[in-house]
């Protein structure tokens, strides 16, 4: 019997199944592209293919578009990314004290005193230093991404890169090619600068202390991860699977829930072939005016959200995390 977590984010798309052990079983990452219900589809056509619907046993979705996707597959718990990210972490070591998480477009730091969350922050403005920008950069220098952290780790020379904003950083970067330097001094600056942005940004007045982990796809950059271990001055460690750490927390806390009650909601793998249609309608209830987005299968409404009050989506975000 698997338990299922669902990480939605803006970028990508994980999926993990766990056993009785918490053990991971199967990890699926996909692009989201844009468009998180397609995704999620994808996913599911591939684990349509190894699993059966009454091997699963609870669901959990996180990540932005958890709400989206707890509607789409029938979930048993929505979390935030703070909560999942935590639990996963403590699960595969009690004394971490310290988060670091950088994702396709955003990145957050989250403080730890003895397994309890006690301070937290993301980035709000900028994406320097997030996935999606060190892509284009990657890109940009006609370098393989999953060479890039390799690149900077043979420098010997950092070049200094502003790195406070994604424009000038990028802006930087290209002034000192054309002075001449070398790839792998541009890039080892930009990791150290990306480091010193984050740390003074994200994590400015935390008090970050060992065990630190660094969780997301970023963390795959090797030159990030010494960049973080030469400004903390200490070990930074990357958990096996530092990519879909959301998806496993999301899947334990969906076992938790599901033993309390002895049933879920999952809805089984055929969502992979259902039709589904989104419209929205501005809401006259009040002055806010929000504009309502509806989730339809080829029956019925799954779900509604982008209204503030709640007045359209509590009834289906209460059925899901009450039931």
């Amino acid at each position: 019997m698997y338990y299922m977590g669902v990480d939605v984010g803006s970028v990508s798309t994980d999926v993990v199944l766990i056993d009785e052990n918490n053990t991971v079983i199967e990890q699926i990452y996909i692009r989201t592209k844009g468009s998180p219900i397609n995704a999620v589809q994808n996913a599911f056509k591939t684990l349509k293919e190894k699993y059966s619907d009454k091997q699963i046993q609870a669901a959990g979705t996180t990540g932005s578009g958890r709400h989206i996707a707890s509607y789409l597959i029938g979930a048993d718990i929505v979390k935030n990314e703070i909560t999942t990210h935590s639990v996963a972490a403590l699960e595969i070591d009690k004394d971490v004290s310290t988060i670091i998480e950088i994702g396709g477009q955003d990145s957050k730091i989250i403080i730890l005193n003895r397994g309890i969350v006690s301070d937290f922050a993301m980035n709000t403005v900028c994406a320097a230093g997030t996935g999606s920008f060190l892509d284009r950069q990657a890109e940009r220098l006609g370098i393989p991404i999953e060479e890039f952290g390799d690149y900077a780790v043979q420098s010997n020379n950092s070049v200094r890169i502003a790195g406070r904003c994604a424009v000038f950083a990028e802006s930087d970067m290209i002034h000192k090619q054309q002075l001449g330097y070398d790839k792998s001094d541009i890039i080892k600056g930009l990791c150290d600068a990306l480091v010193r942005n984050y740390l003074s940004n994200v994590g400015k007045g935390k008090n970050i202390q060992s065990k630190i982990f660094f969780q997301g796809g970023v963390a795959t950059n090797k030159g990030m991860v010494a960049a973080f271990e030469e400004a903390l001055g200490c070990k930074v460690f990357v958990p096996k699977y530092h990519k879909v750490m959301g998806a496993l927390g999301s899947a334990i806390l969906a076992k938790e829930k599901v033993k309390e009650r002895k049933y879920t909601n999952f809805k089984g793998f055929n969502v992979a072939d259902m039709e589904i249609k989104t419209k929205s309608f501005e809401c006259k209830g009040c002055s806010n005016g929000c504009e309502v987005v509806m989730i339809n299968d080829e029956n019925a409404t799954l779900g509604c959200f982008g209204d503030r009050c709640g007045k359209w989506s509590s009834s289906y975000v209460e059925k899901i995390i009450n039931s």
